[in-house]
């Protein structure tokens, strides 16, 4: 069942986290596309709401196709697609340069989303990462990664929609995994909305105030 957008795509899903209202949570968006799916989830569970700062490392020729990725909390962890960095014979020195590349965006991101607000901490808490789905995971996988080096009670997944191969082999990195819909054949991420459109910078910035002003006024 396609999802109409985003914004539905996360009343669905929140539903479906339902259980975990009352408990101490903090939801983690994947921006951009994740942003408008985990409000809704953070605003159902009464739950603060940050973004994890991901980018996607693609090969030099084609940069869609994701040899890797990078997560920046401090210190970057990087996650590699070993068989397809051999299959594309892309070399350790051009995935360092794209590396780079994707850490200055980051960078750009974080002063741009936080606003000098410090990142939300999920030591001891149950940390939900949010995305409006997966395709091949290599971004999901870093994100799951540098959380879980950040000691959560429970580290838990949840997606709209994912590529069941995919989703089977992050099983190993997530406490739970919540996903509405695993078709296949999947295709991409893009297939199973009427509307998704890209979310802009603007879109996050004024989600993510939006709901810093509500917590505030709890």
């Amino acid at each position: 069942m396609p999802f109409h957008d985003r914004t539905d795509a996360g009343k669905r899903l929140a539903a479906a986290l339902v259980g975990y209202a009352g408990r101490d949570c903090v939801v983690f968006a994947l921006p951009r596309g994740g942003v408008p799916v985990a409000a809704e989830v953070a605003a159902r569970l009464n739950a603060p709401l940050d973004v994890l700062l991901v980018r996607k490392i693609g090969t030099p020729m084609q940069p869609e196709l994701a040899i890797g990725a990078v997560v920046d909390g401090g210190t970057p962890v990087y996650v590699r697609n070993k068989e397809l960095l051999h299959l594309t014979g892309t070399s350790e020195k051009e995935f360092d340069r794209i590396a780079r590349r994707e850490l200055a965006e980051i960078e750009r991101r974080r002063l741009l989303y936080q606003q000098g607000r410090k990142p939300l901490d999920p030591k001891g808490r149950v940390a939900i990462i949010v995305d409006d789905g997966i395709a091949t995971g290599a971004t999901t996988r870093a994100a799951l990664q540098a959380t879980r080096m950040r000691s959560p009670q429970e580290l838990v997944l949840a997606v709209p929609v994912a590529a069941r191969e995919t989703l089977e082999n992050l099983r190993e990195e997530a406490d739970r995994i919540i996903c509405l819909e695993t078709p296949d054949p999947f295709g991409a991420v893009g297939y199973f909305y009427e509307d998704f459109g890209q979310v802009s910078d603007a879109e996050v910035v004024t989600i993510l105030s939006k709901l810093r002003t509500s917590a505030r006024e709890a």
